[in-house]
């Protein structure tokens, strides 16, 4: 689906970026959030960033993505 190794999302798994559900079989289970994280951090790592700068980097980019997020409903519930 990503393009990507199993190898790789067990890398992500190691490094806490995404933490998948498990099947009671012990396969990982990964939400559509999870392989949108992966994706990108994939796109990263394949422009030349280390794995690890790139988890940073996709972990700050989700966090000021729900910053803006909570600042816009702040702003439309004081101007509304």
């Amino acid at each position: 689906m990503l393009g990507t190794t199993p190898g790789f999302l067990r890398s992500l798994d190691k490094t806490k970026v995404i933490a998948p559900l498990r099947s009671s079989g012990g396969h990982r289970r990964y939400s559509r959030y999870q392989l949108r994280i992966a994706a990108r951090v994939r796109e990263l790592v394949d422009g030349g960033t280390p794995l690890e700068a790139a988890c940073r980097i996709v972990v700050l980019e989700d966090q000021l993505e729900e910053a803006q997020r909570i600042n816009a409903e702040m702003s439309a519930e004081r101007d509304g």
